[in-house]
C-alpha cells in the first residue's frame, strides 16, 4: 500500500465527533502531499469557521497518519479555511447518513 492510500486510510479514523462521521466521508481532506523526502503534508478543513473543534480534528489526524505511516520523517497537519467547506464535497454515503438530500 502506498503512502497515499496509507495516510487516507488513517484519516478514515478521524471522526468529527459533532457528526459523528470520518473527515474523509464529510470531504474534510483538503489535501495530501507525500514528499521524495518522505515528508506528509495533510490539508483538513472544517464545516463552519467557527467550528470549535479544528484544532482537535487537525491533532487527532496527525497523530492518525504518524500511527500508520512510522517511517515518514514528519508530518504536519494544518486547517484551511478556504475554499470554505460545503455540504457538496461530503460523500453520498455520508449525506444519507445525515439524512441530507442528495446533490443533483
Amino acid at each position: 500500500m502506498t503512502a497515499d492510500a496509507r495516510v487516507l486510510e488513517a484519516l478514515r479514523t478521524v471522526v468529527d465527533p459533532e457528526m459523528g462521521i470520518d473527515v474523509v466521508e464529510l470531504g474534510l481532506v483538503y489535501g495530501i502531499d507525500v514528499h521524495p523526502a518522505g515528508t506528509i503534508d495533510v490539508r483538513l478543513g472544517v464545516t463552519s469557521p467557527a467550528c470549535p473543534l479544528g484544532d482537535y480534528l487537525c491533532e487527532t489526524a496527525e497523530d492518525a497518519v504518524r500511527a500508520a505511516v512510522p517511517e515518514a520523517p514528519g508530518v504536519t497537519v494544518d486547517l484551511v479555511l478556504d475554499p470554505p467547506w460545503t455540504p457538496a464535497r461530503m460523500t453520498a454515503e455520508a449525506r444519507r447518513r445525515l439524512g441530507w438530500p442528495e446533490e443533483g
